[in-house]
């Protein structure tokens, strides 16, 4: 007889087909089964559309009478955009629920069982919790904590330099490392730099899936609003949106400047500064009034730095090349005041690596939720 573990593990690899895709929703997978038979089986592929619950119960139709549906969270129970699972799951006869992980929402948690064996539906919670947990880290945060869930990407070379004492970083990593580093960014809701790194290299910042449009943010924090219309950053706007969180002082300083990015769509978020930088958790906070729930933060290393100083950081990537640059005044990955004592310092879990080419991706976790 197959597992319940077995079919859960299934709706999970269903689940991660829309990673990147459901925004500030989870990822969840979904399967039918009957007398030891997968029947059916879905997932959640975006915001609005039904949740994995439904599109499994919709493709079982009759035959979900008196089968077991196993779901990678628990089902909602509540109208938001689509009406509640709980009602698709009485409505279709099925006799049992199998979940992963009980709703992360406080508001909810647990308010499905109590509905669903209210109806004489046989309910089991926490199969596979801790995987489905991880796979969903985001989306926790973003639900428990009303913050954005952030990642760090930082390449760099053997001795934590981004760039050499004359300014130049391209290219310290190879090929495959950039390009997986690109593919990371279709994961997240925005991408998140210093002005800095947009006057330097001039960057276009766009995610590789081009289905994210308008559903994919550029943000870029830029004190002073140095920034100029020229820049690539802006060519599709319309398509992938620009945020420049900016000083209240440079909103009122420079209207006209700011009037004519707004014409791009351009959105403009006035902040206060915490020692000439931008305020890190007020802008987080907007960020996460916006649905922004995850951002994938490409330097550099004064933003990086602010953000670890302020223990904001939830996971890295660190794609290290096996070169040494060396030099007092070589810029280095991650600067902002650092800590002063060891039992201070971050560190991640859940380690992995990867090699590619020559270089080594060091990935973790700084907080788990």
């Amino acid at each position: 007889m197959v597992s319940s573990e077995t079919y859960m593990d299934l709706a999970i690899k269903l689940s991660l087909k829309a990673k990147g895709l459901t925004l500030s929703n989870p990822l969840v997978g979904a399967v039918v089964v009957r007398n030891n038979r997968v029947i059916s089986s879905g997932y959640h592929r975006g915001i609005g559309k039904d949740h994995a619950e439904v599109v499994a119960l919709k493709k079982a139709g009759k035959k979900a009478n008196g089968a077991t549906l196993y779901v990678t969270l628990e089902p909602c129970s509540t109208y938001g955009r689509t009406p509640p699972c709980t009602d698709s799951i009485v409505k279709s006869g099925i006799k049992k629920v199998v979940f992963g992980l009980s709703d992360p929402n406080p508001r909810h948690n647990g308010r499905a069982v109590g509905i669903l064996r209210k109806q004489g539906i046989e309910v089991e919670p926490g199969i596979l919790k801790d995987k489905i947990r991880q796979i969903n880290q985001p989306f926790i945060k973003y639900i428990s904590k009303n913050k954005p869930y952030i990642t760090v990407k930082i390449a760099q070379s053997l001795d934590g330099k981004i760039a050499t004492s004359s300014g130049e970083s391209k290219w310290i990593t190879s090929v495959k490392s950039r390009e997986l580093s690109h593919k990371l960014r279709n994961n997240y809701s925005a991408i998140m730099v210093g002005i800095n790194t947009v006057l330097k290299d001039d960057p276009l910042l766009n995610p590789t899936d081009l289905s994210k449009k308008n559903k994919f943010y550029k943000i870029i924090l830029d004190t002073n609003l140095k920034i100029n219309r020229g820049m690539r950053i802006f060519k599709d706007s319309l398509d992938f949106p620009v945020i420049i969180a900016t000083s209240r002082k440079s909103i009122l300083n420079k209207s006209d400047k700011i009037k004519l990015l707004q014409k791009n769509g351009v959105m403009f978020l006035g902040l206060e500064t915490e020692k000439g930088l931008i305020g890190l958790e007020d802008l987080l906070n907007k960020l996460a009034l916006l649905q922004i729930s995850s951002i994938f933060v490409e330097g550099g290393g004064t933003l990086i730095g602010s953000l670890c100083d302020k223990k904001l950081v939830d996971y890295v990537y660190f794609f290290i090349s096996p070169k040494i640059i060396g030099g007092r005044s070589s810029i280095s990955s991650i600067q902002g005041e650092g800590v002063s004592r060891l039992k201070d310092t971050l560190e991640l879990r859940n380690v992995m690596t990867k090699k590619l080419d020559k270089d080594l991706l060091i990935e973790g976790a700084i907080h788990n939720y």
